[in-house]
């Protein structure tokens, strides 16, 4: 059974980011990875959301 697919303000919820912080993720290059649904309908998968927060994992501020 496919899971349903999240909105922009589920998945900014889930990640704990604002609405705009992904319409500009999307529009810069999407880091956070999403489904176009036809020509209007962006949306997140939960996998996809976890994955990207695992990817942001770090040990250190100096890391970078």
């Amino acid at each position: 059974m496919q899971t349903p697919l999240l909105t922009t303000k589920q998945a900014s919820q889930i990640l704990g980011v604002s609405i705009a912080f992904l319409e500009r993720d999307r529009w810069a290059g999407a880091r956070v990875p999403f489904v176009k649904i036809g020509s209007r309908a962006d949306r997140y998968r939960h996998s996809d959301l976890l994955a990207y927060i695992e990817s942001c994992l770090c040990q250190s501020t100096s890391q970078y």
